[in-house]
């Protein structure tokens, strides 16, 4: 009877224990706790990540093949056309410049098209061009001359060949069959502009990092290599430009070099050399806006004297 009770008393006190776990929402021994209740209040979201630096300006270098069309320019000793090996060394150029990240390359012509020479300019300037490369490569009656050389705009050429060789290229719009000479500005009312805005003084700090770049770079140099003449393709007023005569396609050495590629890509690395040191100084800023080269402003009527006055009145 004793032993009948004791049971009944421990089934009583096990049935009251798991009704207290039920009503007061404990955990029976050896039962796993619930995970606690989620706050009713929203979470804070993260903080949003610093935004991303603006990607630098891109300079604009603008490449300008010479020739092309009917304008073949010069022909080699072998019979190579000068716009056909513009046309190449310029696309590997922009190809080279654009690799950077630094620089966008636009090219006047790409295809063998003629371009006449103030559409040229006018084509940088569109591009807001912050560098003007023109790429020729030269011929001379002495068979051996041979060896680069960088051009720069002057009102009065450095020697007698400087002058013949503008005069020589400034004859292309003429050979195309479309003579420009009496439409476009006068190179002298534009060396005034030029030099009010120090541009010529900028095209000249480039020449002369090109002229090292080209001989860091294994390009062989004409003597008394940096030269000035009255290119009418270097007239941009607000953009420093140089026009780069990579070599003798009379030269029969100078000739097998330029249709190398080898060569051409280091005629480009000296592009991007100069390009590099030039703007290193040079901190990224929008130009000011400049009246059309073709097309100057209207001068201001003059004040009227006093006798126009007192009529007037």
């Amino acid at each position: 009877m004793s032993h009948n009770s004791d049971l009944t008393r421990r089934r009583t006190a096990w049935l009251m224990s798991t009704a207290l776990v039920g009503i007061l929402g404990l955990s029976a021994p050896g039962a796993a706790a619930d995970p606690p209740a989620k706050s009713a209040r929203p979470s804070k979201r993260a903080a949003p990540g610093r935004k991303a630096p603006p990607q630098p300006k891109l300079r604009v270098v603008v490449i300008d093949p010479g020739h092309g069309g009917p304008d073949s320019g010069t022909i080699g000793a072998s019979g190579f056309y000068e716009k056909n090996v513009v046309m190449v060394a310029a696309r590997v150029m922009a190809r080279q410049l654009a690799a950077t990240k630094r620089y966008r390359p636009v090219l006047t012509r790409n295809g063998d098209t003629y371009i006449a020479l103030r559409d040229r300019v006018a084509r940088a300037r569109a591009a807001k061009a912050d560098l003007f490369v023109s790429v020729h490569a030269d011929s001379h009656p002495d068979r051996f001359t041979r060896g680069a050389s960088v051009y720069t705009l002057s009102e009065s050429g450095s020697d007698r060949e400087a002058v013949a060789l503008a005069a020589k290229e400034n004859k292309s719009d003429i050979i195309a069959g479309a003579d420009f000479r009496n439409k476009t500005a006068d190179v002298t009312s534009i060396l005034i502009d030029l030099s009010q805005r120090d541009t010529i003084n900028q095209s000249r700090t480039f020449a002369s990092l090109l002229i090292g770049a080209l001989g860091r770079n294994g390009v062989g140099l004409l003597a008394h290599t940096h030269r000035h003449a009255g290119f009418a393709v270097l007239t941009a007023p607000d953009t420093p430009a140089v026009l780069l005569e990579m070599g003798y396609l009379s030269n029969r050495q100078d000739e097998r070099l330029l249709v190398q590629p080898a060569f051409l890509l280091r005629l480009a690395n000296a592009v991007v050399d100069a390009a590099d040191r030039f703007f290193a100084s040079r901190p990224v800023s929008d130009p000011l806006p400049l009246p059309s080269v073709s097309n100057p402003p209207p001068t201001a009527p003059p004040r009227p004297g006093p006798a126009a006055a007192s009529k007037k009145a």
